[in-house]
């Protein structure tokens, strides 16, 4: 995630910070501004409201009040509500519908941490327009563990809910996963973009009159969904040399997952180049002859960069990233090579995202 500053007194602080630990201010995110905010209490207007605080104690957006998500008490969330919305969650924990059994200190350990990299991709989605508003839907949540004797809890998508088994917070269980499959990489907020690709597939390209054009590039998604998925299981992938075309082996099982793991690509790359771009990041890769510096810009800055500009700095970013990864003895954070067709797909899905936005900017 990019990194923020306290508004009181401008230290830097986190996405997931609480407290500023320079000035003490209490710290929480502020959806309708999407930012990070220094709160003060506000006793005077009500029980358990805030005002968010300025520079020196002024009161920015003319002081306007705010709750903490009501799952807070649980350490489970530094997201605020403003006062005159009614819900007592905040806009990301609203919407997961179905927790495991929290009583377990187990499963709460792991609704922390599905939770904290909801409330990420949230802040993605909201930063292209996407997020849920008046007049439009967004994907539901079900966080769920497998039960003795009960049926295999799955991850996946059905129908505009996202569901996810919690073991897959347990990092050796996920380990044992990414083995199994042969993935190079499986992580909790990878999970999540993924399946929202699988959301966002039906208004961005089904009702946004794109299909054609989808599967031009993708292929066509009326393929038997389950006898694709079952054929990539059991021999891998059946379409040769899948570098050529997908962004990985998984991609080449049918065209709808091909499309949600290139939209995952795509949010991968955005938060990566916001977060370089907050450090202010600028890349030099050694050359023989002349080397090429690179700036890295925010993907959210106005006017937004140009894709092709944002694949070219992309590329050593990945680089730089895994390098200094396998400084520290990691493996590699990036462990994807884009070709040509890929980037084709990732245009797709970066034009789409962006006539959504403008629409949605135009019906203001």
């Amino acid at each position: 995630m990019r990194v923020f500053n306290c508004g009181h007194c401008a230290h830097l602080v986190f996405f997931d910070s609480v407290q500023c630990l320079h000035c003490g201010s209490a710290l929480a995110f502020l959806p309708d501004a999407l930012t990070m905010a220094a709160l003060a209490p506000a006793f005077r207007d009500g029980p358990g409201l805030w005002r968010r605080l300025g520079g020196g104690g002024a009161l920015p957006d003319g002081g306007r009040r705010y709750r903490m998500c009501c799952n807070q008490t649980e350490q489970a969330c530094n997201f605020a509500v403003p006062a005159d919305d009614p819900a007592v969650l905040c806009a990301s924990c609203r919407q997961t519908r179905v927790l495991p059994d929290l009583s377990d200190a187990a499963n709460l350990g792991r609704c922390k941490q599905i939770e904290a990299a909801k409330r990420q991709l949230f802040y993605t989605l909201a930063c292209l327009g996407l997020e849920p508003a008046p007049g439009r839907s967004g994907p539901v949540f079900e966080f769920l563990a497998d039960l003795p004797g009960g049926p295999a809890i799955l991850t996946g998508h059905n129908n505009g809910t996202i569901t996810l088994n919690v073991s897959e917070a347990d990092d050796g269980e996920r380990a044992c996963r990414r083995i199994a499959l042969g993935e190079p990489y499986r992580t909790l907020i990878g999970h999540l973009r993924h399946e929202s690709g699988h959301f966002y597939w039906s208004p961005l390209v089904r009702d946004g009159g794109c299909i054609d054009a989808f599967r031009s590039l993708f292929g066509d998604e009326r393929q038997d969904y389950a006898a694709a998925l079952d054929a990539h299981y059991a021999k891998g992938s059946a379409a040769g040399d899948w570098s050529e075309q997908y962004v990985s082996a998984y991609a080449a099982a049918h065209p709808w997952e091909d499309w949600a793991e290139t939209w995952a690509h795509y949010l991968h790359m955005i938060d990566l180049l916001e977060t370089a771009a907050s450090y202010q990041v600028g890349i030099t890769v050694p050359a023989p002859q002349s080397a090429l510096r690179h700036q890295v810009a925010d993907p959210f800055a106005a006017p937004r960069p140009a894709f092709l500009d944002m694949v070219r700095q992309w590329v050593p970013l990945t680089l730089m990233l895994n390098s200094l990864n396998r400084s520290l003895g990691q493996s590699d954070a990036y462990p994807f090579a884009l070709s040509s067709g890929a980037i084709d797909k990732l245009r797709f899905v970066h034009d789409l995202v962006s006539v959504s936005r403008q629409a949605r900017d135009a019906g203001r």
